[in-house]
């Protein structure tokens, strides 16, 4: 009854996430400062701005030129009164300066040209940010701004529903509030990202048992379930660090629906071997293998926001270390409960078994969604 009552909430989770489990909505905003002068671009994706002003008129889930060109005036009415721009207690009114489209890594991107002029120099700016937080609740805002002589001084911020406001003093480097916000970011990613918990989940259940002629049975002592879990989620973060920074750095690039489809079938051939083994003896040689397709996906995040030099390396650093944390957080929830119960048939076979036959299940979904670019799952 355990196992089915896991097996149960998983398939919850996955319910509730399923539309998510692709990159998260992030938008990226680019300014700087010259004098009393704010000027830059927002890059927003077409299908978040369809998502509210309805841009697909004739339903054939394909935005043209045409469709965008026709609803501008709606697009930009709803950007300017999405984000607000003020220095000290005056505010910056913020108009339009163009439009343009784009792509990113995960697809079409509108980009609008802003401009905004400020009664005096600026030396500290605010930003009011509020897109799309009222229909999608995991939206993200990346912000990129230059400020100094030739834009040399460099600032880099992540807002979300409970950071929407945020300020900065252009006069100095503020790297701790970067770092800060990388490192919320990087938890926020690891928790919302249904696959990537999935394929933990998947490697983490068997931790504190062994195979025995095809079979799980107990581990003996503890320390040879911490064994297990040190090896595979250091093999797992080893990995996904290397391809992280790779992709960050524009060195290795891999297209967005082949890595979250490659995703999604680390998480069911991983579910598997749970079931049926499939893989190699050595967990954490899958971890490894699986978690250097992870990294790419966690890359979305900082390839996009183009940052380069202290930044670039301080917002790597940052939103590695966020995503260990996340990691770290559900190897606390998940062993201890696992290892007390390693002994009980349930365990053995209604969690790992259940379990695994529930995550398989979710990622098959995800995987012929990704692959084909359908949608097959009402949720």
């Amino acid at each position: 009854m355990k196992g089915v009552v896991l097996a149960l909430a998983l398939l919850g989770v996955g319910h509730a996430a399923c539309a998510d489990a692709h990159k998260p909505s992030d938008s990226y905003l680019t300014l700087a400062v010259h004098g009393g002068v704010v000027r830059g671009h927002w890059d927003i994706a077409l299908r978040d701005l369809d998502l509210v002003l309805d841009l697909d008129r004739d339903g054939d889930r394909r935005l043209t030129w045409g469709e965008i060109r026709t609803r501008e005036t709606d697009i930009d009415a709803y950007l300017v009164s999405r984000l607000a721009l003020s220095a000290g207690d005056a505010a910056c009114p913020l108009e339009v300066a163009g439009h343009a489209i784009d792509h990113h890594s995960d697809g079409a991107y509108v980009v609008v040209g802003l401009s905004a002029s400020c009664p005096r120099a600026i030396d500290a700016l605010t930003l009011d940010y509020r897109l799309l937080f009222d229909v999608d609740a995991q939206h993200r805002g990346l912000l990129k701004l230059a400020a100094g002589e030739g834009g040399n001084t460099t600032r880099a911020a992540v807002f979300d529903r409970d950071h929407r406001r945020q300020a900065f003093t252009l006069g100095g480097a503020d790297a701790g509030s970067a770092l800060r916000s990388f490192v919320r970011d990087g938890i926020v990613h690891i928790a919302t990202g249904y696959d990537h918990i999935l394929f933990l989940v998947a490697l983490l259940l068997p931790a504190v048992l062994g195979r025995q002629g095809g079979r799980w049975s107990a581990v003996p002592r503890l320390s040879v379930a911490l064994r297990n879990v040190a090896a595979t989620v250091t093999a797992f973060t080893v990995a996904h660090s290397i391809t992280l920074s790779l992709a960050t750095l524009h060195v290795v690039m891999l297209p967005a629906r082949f890595t979250e489809s490659m995703i999604a079938l680390s998480v069911l051939v991983t579910a598997i071997d749970n079931l049926v083994p499939i893989l190699p003896a050595r967990r954490w040689l899958v971890a490894f293998a699986f978690g250097l397709v992870h990294g790419f996906g966690f890359a979305s995040v900082l390839r996009d926001l183009d940052l380069s030099g202290a930044m670039l390396a301080l917002s790597l650093f940052g939103f590695n270390a966020g995503v260990e944390l996340g990691q770290l957080a559900l190897v606390a929830l998940i062993v201890p409960v696992a290892y007390l119960a390693r002994s009980l048939r349930g365990y053995q076979i209604g969690v790992v078994g259940g379990g695994s036959v529930a995550i398989a299940m979710l990622a098959l979904g995800w995987l012929v969604e990704r692959t084909l670019d359908v949608k097959l799952m009402p949720f």
